[in-house]
């Protein structure tokens, strides 16, 4: 008699034959090769939709690096670009998007989102993985999903090896000839005392200190190599100069902000573990102890080092009395809120310039122009002086209220009290002026400027895409830009009046099990522009389903959807189990019609029934 138990039966996965993958702008990283799905087969693919201007693509890119190495002769990972901003669906601009973030798979270049509404994505940045034979298995959207895919692929890699239906060896990816330049994509300028200038070399891993020609090299600071131990960098970006003379560095894949001393070549960290801030961690304490996300930008003001922490949309400050960091103004939503600071909602901050009274943030996914000022009492307030929200952009000049940018990076203050702004996806040079509530163009033809630095009557300009810095005069008239208003390209979801049912989709990875040691494991936050388009359902809760009630009189909007499941081990054998937290934003453009939907289904990790 045998009392063992019988094994598991293995888990029955849905069987949905992958679309093929096409895109008008066609292949990058493949040797000038097409690829089909057909030359894929054998292969475990993920396809990874992503878009350039999007930090939280930026995180996915670097979550997959690890996958892409360890599983090399089993795994293609696919990048299909697909664009939010009309910039971002030039052809040049993914090119240099690629060797920008270093992505070492082939990419498609989707600029009409073609392959992006053949497999239902409904937001940046989704996983979809396909299994040997073709098959969608699985799909995850937003951040921390690169566990369960691995979790994935070792079962696909058992499964099809006994199938026989398993292609070891290379994958179709092919590397682009190497550039010699001096920069490679600079992100940021600080005009040293000396006359000269530093720059985040982001590319490379380095800071440049240029002679004050902006064009001869000095030195090179940070040994090229991705990394935070000693003098290494990941993606430098912003620069500040410290009241004690050194430069703090916002360090920005590291999720560090560092300190370079210019007089003694040494560099050290000042804030942040290494580490990505998730839902839940800390927001306050010793600066070393508390993880960021993707600083961005660095500024000093209010005897503070304010930082854009992009990852996670809020503005944070670095105290070196007491060495401590904490939450300056944002609540991590994502989107144009203005108010008190606790309140306000910030879209991916990217520059920052601090000027008197107020610090003015490049707010770059709400292509807007903001700032931070003392309220009424101690506290701050968050106000925008240009810019609607996160689907509204374009370049036009005009009354601040009516005007528009495209993505902007950077921000410079003026000495007359005005603000020059990196407007970067317009490859433009914007100027706004409150004393006039006018906002007009000073120059026109860069390659995505991403910060300037005034000299002077000059402004020098960093030309990421071009990889250089620009010196310009500053003129003393504006130039005409004929008028260009953009919406984002994502049609919008019917939905019907009344009743719309919100589900999000979440499956535990394969031996896991939501974490509920603490309480609930899920977190659902569901708002709306304008607030008046939900008569009810808004507001935080624990369940991942809920019911929203669409206002009558309101015909469209955006649905505004944040989602958070932790999972851990759940084998009782295992004394300290492994958990994870998956999360996701989504920004849903939705019209209300007779016909449309009655329920709105979101993946955050699975497949949607």
């Amino acid at each position: 008699m045998n009392d063992a138990a019988p094994a598991p039966a293995p888990r029955r996965r849905a069987r949905v034959r992958a679309p093929e993958l096409v895109g008008r702008g066609g292949w990058l990283n493949t040797g000038g090769k097409e690829l089909t799905l057909a030359d894929l087969r054998g292969k475990c693919v993920v396809v990874d939709f992503w878009t350039f201007c999007c930090i939280n693509c930026l995180h996915v890119l670097d979550e997959l690096r690890e996958l892409e190495q360890k599983h090399s002769d089993t795994v293609v990972i696919i990048g299909v670009h697909s664009p939010k901003f009309v910039h971002e669906a030039e052809h040049a601009a993914v090119v240099d998007a690629v060797e920008r973030y270093e992505v070492h798979h082939p990419v498609l270049d989707d600029p009409e989102l073609a392959t992006w509404k053949q497999y239902a994505v409904r937001a940046w940045p989704t996983l979809v993985v396909i299994d040997p034979e073709g098959y969608v298995v699985a799909q995850h959207a937003g951040e921390g999903h690169a566990h369960a895919i691995e979790k994935l692929v070792l079962e696909l890699e058992a499964e099809h090896a006994a199938k026989g239906t398993l292609r070891r060896g290379d994958g179709p990816y092919v590397p682009p000839e190497p550039v010699a330049t001096d920069l490679r994509f600079p992100g940021k300028v600080l005009a040293l005392p000396s006359g000269n200038f530093l720059v985040s070399d982001s590319t490379r891993h380095q800071l440049v200190e240029l002679a004050a020609d902006g064009e001869s090299v000095v030195r090179r600071v940070g040994n090229g190599v991705r990394g935070l131990a000693g003098d290494a960098f990941n993606e430098p970006q912003g620069l500040a100069q410290l009241p004690d003379g050194r430069i703090a560095v916002a360090d920005t894949v590291n999720h560090a902000v560092r300190a370079y001393d210019p007089a003694t070549g040494t560099v050290e960290t000042l804030a942040g573990t290494g580490r990505q801030w998730w839902q839940g961690s800390p927001t306050h304490g010793p600066a070393l102890d508390v993880a960021l996300s993707s600083p961005w930008d660095v500024a000093w003001w209010q005897d503070r080092l304010w930082i854009a922490m992009a990852g996670v949309h809020q503005l944070w400050t670095y105290d070196p009395a007491s060495g401590t960091v904490e939450v300056a103004a944002g609540t991590t939503n994502e989107g144009l809120v203005d108010g008190p600071a606790a309140e306000a909602w910030f879209a991916q901050p990217s520059g920052l310039a601090a000027a008197g009274d107020r610090l003015w943030v490049a707010d770059s996914e709400t292509s807007a122009l903001r700032y931070v000022e003392r309220g009424d009492g101690d506290g701050f307030v968050v106000r925008t002086a240009v810019g609607t929200g996160l689907f509204d952009f374009g370049h036009r000049d005009g009354p601040a209220g009516q005007a528009l940018l495209q993505h902007p990076l950077g921000v410079t203050a003026l000495p007359d009290g005005s603000v020059a702004v990196s407007d970067t996806y317009n490859h433009a040079l914007r100027r706004y002026d409150p004393a006039t509530g006018e906002v007009t163009t000073l120059a026109t033809d860069l390659r995505e400027p991403s910060d300037a630095v005034l000299v002077g009557a000059d402004i020098v300009v960093v030309e990421s895409a071009r990889h250089r810095l620009t010196r310009l005069r500053l003129p003393d008239e504006a130039v005409r830009v004929e008028s260009v208003a953009h919406r984002t390209q994502r049609a919008a979801t019917d939905i019907g009046p009344g009743t719309l049912r919100l589900d999000v989709v979440f499956e535990a990875p394969k031996g896991q099990k939501l974490d509920t040691r603490y309480g609930p494991s899920t977190r659902l936050l569901v708002s709306a522009s304008p607030a008046e388009l939900l008569a009810g359902g808004a507001g935080a809760g624990t369940d991942l389903g809920r019911e929203l009630v669409v206002a009558d009189g309101v015909t469209e909007g955006v649905l505004h959807v944040s989602a958070m499941a932790a999972s851990c081990d759940d084998a009782p054998e295992i004394e300290y189990p492994a958990c994870h937290v998956h999360q996701q934003d989504w920004s849903i453009p939705v019209r209300v019609t007779e016909s449309g939907t009655g329920r709105l289904g979101l993946v955050l990790a699975g497949l949607d029934a």
